[in-house]
C-alpha cells in the first residue's frame, strides 16, 4: 500500500519504543495516526501531545471511525501483540491491510540505503551513535531507534537523506525483512530462546540476516563472533572490536572521567577521538558507529565531532546523579552479557567504590533460560537487590522466579530480594557509593522518585 493512497494509520502496541518510531514517520506524512496501548507512560503521553490519538482499553469502539475503512488504513503491529487481541482480531476479520512493524522498516530499507545494527546487545547505542554521527554531517540520515537519544529527545530522525539507520530486532526473526546496504552486528549471544528453541536457530537466524545485505554493501561483524555468516557477491566484510579488526581503538586513555583513543580505520584513520558519553563499553560500540558511518561518506572531522557531541540514549547506561560521593544511573541490560558488560563498564569507572544494583528480571523463560548466566555477571558487583520476575508478554512458569539468580550468586556478593514495592523504602533505609537500576521491565517508573530520595539526602 502506498502512503498516498491511505487516510490513517493505526497501531497495536503504539507505545512501544520501536513502534512509537514509526508513528511519528507517519505523522510527519499528513496522515492521521492512531493506535491503543496497553498503559499510558511518559513516551505516549508525547505521542498524544503531538497528534498522535492513543486509548488504553481494548476495545474495538474506541478506533476512530478514520482507521475503521479497510481501503484506506493501513495497520501495524508488533509481534509482541497476542493473537486473540481484540482489535487485531477485528482488523483480520475486516480484511484489513496489516504489516508487522518488520515490514514496514523493511520497505524503507528497499527505498533508502538501508545502516542497520543488529546484536542481541549494543544494537541501540550503537544505532543511535551512527544516526547522530551522519544527522550533524554533510551526509544526514533518517532514523528509526530504539531507544530516546538525548541529543534529540526522540527515537526517530526525518530528513531528506537517502539514508536510513535502524536498529534491526532478531526477536520474532524481525530483521528478516530488512534488506541493509550496510549493517553492522554486535553480537550473537544467545537469547529469546522462547522463540527459536535453541542456539544453533538462533545463531542461523544471524546467518540468515548476513545474506539479506544488498549488493554493492558490506557487513562489519565485531571480531570473534560465534557465527558463520553467508554474504552475496559484491558485499564486503569487514571485522571490529575495541582493540583489533579492520576498524579499532588504539592507544585508549581513560583518566579523570575523560576516554579518548585513536579510531584506526582501513580507509582513514582519526586522531584523539574524544567519547561525549565516557563509558568503556561506548568505545566498542563507537568504533562500530564509525565504521558504519565512515563506510557511507563522513569525513574524518565529522566522525570525531559526532562521538564528542553524542549525548547518550535514556535507560543505556543513563547517569541520574554524578558527584564525588555518589553516583546514580539506569541501564536498561536484561541479557547476562549485557549485564557483564554493564558491570564490567561500572567496575572500570569506579574501581574503588562499594557498586550496588537493583536488578528486575525480565521474562520467565529468559531467567530459567540463564539464571546461572546471570548471577555470574551479577557477581561482579559487591551488592545485588533482586525485585520479582517482570513478565511482559509471559505467563508465569512454576518454579521460575528471581530466587534461582539470588540462590547462584557468588560467595562474598551481597544478595537482597525484596518486592519491587519495597524499592523505594529500601533506597531511603540505605547508604549507597554507586547505585544503580538494572533490566528492561518497569523499575524504571521508580527512577525519578530514587532520584529525588538520594538528592534529598545528599
Amino acid at each position: 500500500m502506498d502512503i498516498k493512497d491511505i487516510n490513517a494509520v493505526y497501531f497495536i502496541g503504539v507505545g512501544g519504543i520501536g513502534m512509537s518510531a514509526i508513528a511519528r514517520y507517519f505523522l510527519s506524512k499528513g496522515v492521521v495516526v492512531a493506535g491503543y496501548d496497553k498503559t499510558p507512560t511518559p513516551l505516549t503521553h508525547q505521542l498524544e501531545k503531538e497528534g498522535i490519538l492513543i486509548h488504553y482499553e481494548e476495545n474495538i469502539d474506541e478506533i476512530p471511525h478514520v482507521c475503521k475503512s479497510p481501503e484506506k488504513c493501513l495497520v501495524v503491529y508488533t509481534p509482541a501483540i497476542p493473537a486473540d487481541h481484540k482489535e487485531l482480531v477485528f482488523f483480520r476479520e475486516h480484511n484489513f491491510n496489516i504489516r508487522k512493524r518488520a515490514q514496514v522498516l523493511g520497505a524503507l530499507t528497499r527505498t533508502h540505503k538501508g545502516l542497520c545494527v543488529a546484536g542481541t546487545h549494543g544494537k541501540t547505542t550503537t544505532s543511535t551513535i551512527c544516526a547522530h554521527i551522519l544527522h550533524q554531517s554533510h551526509i544526514d540520515c533518517n532514523a528509526f531507534l530504539g531507544g530516546i537519544s538525548k541529543n534529540y529527545g526522540t527515537n526517530y530522525i526525518l530528513s531528506k537523506s537517502d539514508y536510513v539507520v535502524i536498529e534491526a530486532d532478531e526477536f520474532d526473526r524481525s530483521f528478516h525483512w530488512l534488506r541493509p546496504w550496510i549493517s553492522v552486528i554486535t553480537s550473537t549471544d544467545p537469547d529469546h530462546l522462547d522463540i527459536y528453541g535453541s542456539k544453533e536457530a538462533y545463531l542461523d537466524s544471524f546467518r540468515h540476516y548476513s545474506t539479506l545485505i544488498q549488493p554493492g554493501g558490506a557487513l562489519i561483524i565485531r571480531k570473534g563472533l560465534e557465527m558463520q555468516e553467508e554474504l552475496q557477491d559484491g558485499v564486503t566484510r569487514y571485522e571490529y572490536s575495541r582493540d583489533e579488526g579492520d576498524f579499532h581503538a588504539e592507544n585508549i586513555v581513560i583518566a579523570n572521567g575523560e576516554i579518548t583513543f585513536d579510531f584506526i580505520s582501513p580507509i582513514e584513520c582519526v586522531k584523539g577521538v574524544k567519547l561525549g558519553q565516557p563509558i568503556p563499553i561506548n568505545i566498542e560500540n563507537s568504533v562500530g558507529a564509525m565504521a558504519m558511518a565512515q563506510l557511507a561518506g563522513c569525513t574524518a572531522e565529522e566522525l570525531k565531532y559526532g562521538i564528542m557531541s553524542y549525548g547518550g540514549v535514556d535507560r543505556r547506561f543513563d547517569f541520574k546523579i554524578k558527584t564525588p560521593r555518589l553516583v546514580f544511573l539506569s541501564d536498561y541490560a536484561h541479557h547476562p552479557q549485557e549485564i557483564y558488560q554493564s558491570a564490567k563498564s561500572i567496575r572500570e569507572l569506579y574501581r574503588d567504590k562499594k557498586i550496588t544494583a537493583i536488578f528486575q528480571p525480565h521474562l520467565y523463560t529468559r531467567t530459567r533460560d540463564f539464571y546461572r548466566d546471570f548471577a555470574n555477571s551479577l557477581s561482579l558487583l559487591d551488592e545485588v537487590v533482586l525485585c520479582d520476575i517482570y513478565p511482559a508478554r509471559e505467563e508465569p512458569i512454576p518454579g521460575i522466579t528471581s530466587r534461582l539468580i539470588y540462590d547462584n550468586l557468588k560467595e562474598g556478593v551481597g544478595k537482597v530480594m525484596i518486592a519491587k514495592d519495597e524499592v523505594l523504602d529500601y533506597v531511603k533505609n540505605n547508604d549507597f557509593e554507586v547505585l544503580v537500576v538494572l533490566g528492561a521491565g518497569d523499575l524504571d517508573n521508580y527512577v525519578p522518585q530514587i532520584t529525588k530520595i538520594l538528592l534529598e539526602r545528599a
